[in-house]
């Protein structure tokens, strides 16, 4: 069987004789169509990524096929199309116990922990596939990707008409758009990219933007509230200096979200976060029940990714074209497609 392994930054590897997974102990052995590209396989390849060990399989966006259901509890059947929840939690943990599995105190995420789905076959339990009748294949493989921004909005609770600044306009930062605009908020973006800003214009109606690397940036950020701050800012760089910035951005009350993770430190000036009474939230990954609704959402209309996928490779050509792809700036979403199948 073909697998695509991160060997170290930089380089992959491919090999045919990796052994074929089967299905067994409430594990559904799946075929995998599509795998989504995302920041974290980007950082991997870079040598950037926190919480990752070489080598790696990559590939946590992904839209799959059921072979064998594997454990009838899960409710799959032969055939089902599924997007697959790539997080593996213990059910033990206090996290787990509370209802946030997303965070589990021994978490392990396929592709970053554990290796993922860069291969034509894939087992993993059957309850963290998620079917759906109606999306393609495409489709499936982005509700990961959409469930980090939905889970990010899900924690800063936003109202309606809501002033809210969304700093970082990649994929994540796009997912997080589409929930702020979907909670009824007045989205404003941030980006120091003109071709990202403009896809938010042109693609996601958004007339609040704002270049970063602008003298009068945080001005701007100002003018559009109407002389105040944002109740809300997402940042979704994972940029140190970016994030570093963003403490001195939301509106006093307001929140302060993470969605982008970096490696080291950050600091801030105690005294400004005590006056404005910040709240700060770390989001990670996201919760079933974020996954389903938004499989549910896209379903009904109401979430387009039709213009997220700018890049398309096979399987195969991964370790000669996938370098090409990592450096053009002009990438939103690559999508690595494993077989046939829409």
């Amino acid at each position: 069987m073909l697998q695509i392994a991160l060997e170290a930054p930089g380089t992959f590897t491919a090999t045919t004789a990796a052994p074929s997974p089967v299905a067994n102990h409430g594990n559904a052995l799946v075929r995998i169509h599509r795998i989504g590209v995302c920041g974290t396989d980007l950082h991997a390849y870079r040598g950037r990524q926190p919480f990752f060990n070489y080598p790696r399989v990559l590939g946590h966006e992904l839209g799959v096929e059921v072979l064998e259901p594997g454990d009838p509890a899960a409710g799959l059947n032969k055939g089902d199309r599924c997007s697959v929840e790539p997080y593996l939690n213990c059910g033990r943990c206090i996290a787990c116990r509370r209802g946030k599995p997303n965070c589990c105190t021994q978490l392990q995420v396929l592709g970053v922990h554990t290796d993922g789905g860069m291969q034509p076959l894939f087992s993993l339990p059957a309850h963290k596939l998620h079917p759906s009748e109606k999306l393609s294949y495409d489709q499936l493989a982005l509700v990961e990707t959409l469930g980090i921004g939905a889970h990010a909005v899900e924690r800063a609770e936003l109202e309606t008409g809501d002033y809210v600044l969304v700093i970082g306009a990649g994929p994540i930062g796009l997912s997080v758009i589409q929930f702020a605009q979907a909670a009824g908020a007045r989205v404003a973006v941030m980006d120091t990219s003109a071709n990202r800003l403009e896809f938010c214009r042109q693609q996601m109606g958004i007339d609040l933007l704002i270049d970063a690397l602008q003298p009068d940036a945080d001005a701007q950020v100002l003018a559009h509230g109407g002389g105040e701050g944002p109740v809300a800012v997402f940042d979704a760089t994972g940029n140190a200096a970016s994030m570093t910035a963003a403490f001195k951005r939301p509106a006093a009350g307001g929140k302060l979200i993470f969605v982008g993770l970096v490696q080291g430190d950050l600091t801030f000036n105690d005294p400004e976060f005590h006056r404005k009474e910040l709240t700060i939230f770390a989001s990670r990954n996201a919760r079933p029940e974020t996954m389903r609704g938004i499989i549910a959402a896209i379903e009904a209309g109401k979430i387009d990714t039709s213009p997220w996928i700018t890049h398309r490779l096979e399987l195969a050509d991964v370790p000669t074209k996938f370098a090409g792809i990592a450096a053009d700036p002009t990438l939103l979403k690559a999508m690595i497609t494993v077989g046939g199948g829409a």
